[in-house]
């Protein structure tokens, strides 16, 4: 490996609508940490709404803050005690530190700590820059076969693989997915993976329902010229993807008796919901954090070919650029993923 600089380039977020390239100090690896130089990062609709709006939720960004939590790069340097990586060694990084002591962390829920540290997170920096420090179990080696994009998006797999872990996806499953997004293309992926027999991915764009089917979708439905309600379509299992009020309440009034649904993606703070429909079909609703104990399967469905994340990249920025891929959805329709690549 090559010497490693003092100094490395970070896009930072000085406040909404205000990205500027910074020169900063490159961390040190602490007590059983590494040192990666970051290859790649995905963009997440989690950035763009701080680049928006300066927060989410009780999440406020009160100083300048390092965006990206969708990395991937190359172990560079070991701090004390950190064991199991070789230098040059590509991985992918968990972006969320636990405490590991509390009762969460104790019962393997580690992704509902109270005290996680996630990157792009305020106060914590994330990955839109040259280098970053990870606790070495939190860094995941990668087999050549991925790309560094594709390490990135292991990510936003790992959303989906928890959300369906947390729907019980199975074998003969019906699966419903609101939002072909991202997350909604992986989980549709992850989904037939777990054996679901059928899964239909609602959206008001027709490109990304033309990659939902190329990626394994069994039906879709376009819902902004048909309505979901005239399918037909009766689930067992709803994954709602999209974040959008009106579209989760019609879903919720498809799914089966004994149905389960999986509140996935970020709308507003209330939900309206069909009680009434969920008490006597004996529906289960439950929200969904992140992921916990994920990026071995991720890594294995996407190393394998179960998953494709390639797919996923439509666009490419390198870190001068920040600013461009956070807004590029506004621009180009045909946005999916947009990745930055500090090292362009």
């Amino acid at each position: 490996m090559g010497e490693v600089p003092d100094t490395m380039r970070a896009a930072v977020l000085r406040g909404v609508h205000d990205v500027a390239l910074q020169e900063r100090q490159v961390p040190e690896p602490g007590q059983g940490e590494v040192l990666v130089q970051v290859l790649a990062v995905g963009t997440c609709g989690s950035d763009v709404h701080y680049y928006e709006h300066g927060r989410i939720g009780d999440f406020v960004v009160r100083q300048p803050l390092v965006l990206g939590h969708e990395p991937s790069g190359v172990v560079v340097a070991r701090g004390p005690g950190a064991t199991g990586h070789d230098l040059g060694q590509r991985v992918a990084l968990e972006p969320g530190v636990p405490c590991a002591h509390c009762l969460q962390c104790r019962l393997g829920r580690y992704n509902l700590c109270p005290d996680m540290r996630f990157f792009g997170t305020p106060p914590v920096d994330g990955a839109f820059c040259e280098y970053v420090t990870l606790p070495v179990e939190f860094a995941h080696a990668i087999p050549d076969q991925l790309s560094d994009e594709a390490a990135g998006l292991l990510e936003p797999l790992s959303v989906g693989v928890w959300a369906c872990r947390k729907a019980r996806v199975q074998p003969g499953s019906r699966v419903l997915i609101t939002g072909a997004g991202p997350i909604g293309l992986v989980a549709v992926q992850v989904a037939r993976t777990f054996g679901a027999t059928e899964v239909v991915v609602t959206d008001v764009n027709p490109r990304r329902l033309r990659v939902a089917a190329e990626l394994g979708a069994t039906g879709t439905i376009d819902v902004s010229v048909s309505s979901l309600a005239d399918s037909g379509y009766e689930p067992d299992v709803l994954l709602e993807c999209s974040g959008v009020p009106a579209a989760t309440s019609e879903a919720v009034r498809r799914i089966a008796r004994a149905g389960r649904v999986v509140l996935v993606g970020m709308g507003g703070d209330e939900l309206a919901l069909p009680l009434g429909h969920i008490q006597g079909y004996e529906i289960e609703v439950t929200g969904t954090f992140r992921y916990a104990n994920t990026w071995p399967a991720a890594i294995a469905l996407a190393s394998g070919g179960d998953v494709d994340l390639d797919r996923l990249v439509t666009h490419r920025f390198g870190l001068a650029e920040v600013e461009q891929a956070l807004t590029i959805g506004n621009r180009d329709g045909s946005v999916i993923k947009a990745v930055v690549r500090p090292d362009a």
